[in-house]
């Protein structure tokens, strides 16, 4: 999947105005909250996995983070602890 790095940086200048050092705070925060969503969905069980996806994918949409959010509802849909799905998703993050 391709990754716009313009997304998230131009919703949240949408949000926040020309505060190019709070944009970067604020991008920092939603990294970090990505990847403790994504350590719960990694830690959940059968019953807890759609759950956390989508978890997942409604922080992504808040930032404008498409390819998060479709991967994000593509692991809501898939076999809990999918290891493809997971590694999709923790490469997503780390391309943030």
């Amino acid at each position: 999947m391709a990754y716009d790095p313009g997304a998230i940086d131009a919703a949240l200048a949408a949000a926040l105005g020309d505060e190019p050092q709070l944009i970067a705070e604020l991008r920092r925060a939603f990294v970090d909250s990505a990847q403790k969503a994504l350590n719960v969905l990694e830690a959940a069980d059968a019953e807890g996995w759609q759950p956390a996806a989508f978890r997942l994918k409604g922080l992504a949409a808040s930032f404008g983070a498409v390819d998060l959010m479709a991967l994000s509802t593509a692991a809501a849909a898939a076999t809990p602890g999918d290891p493809g799905v997971l590694a999709k998703l923790h490469e997503a993050i780390d391309d943030l």
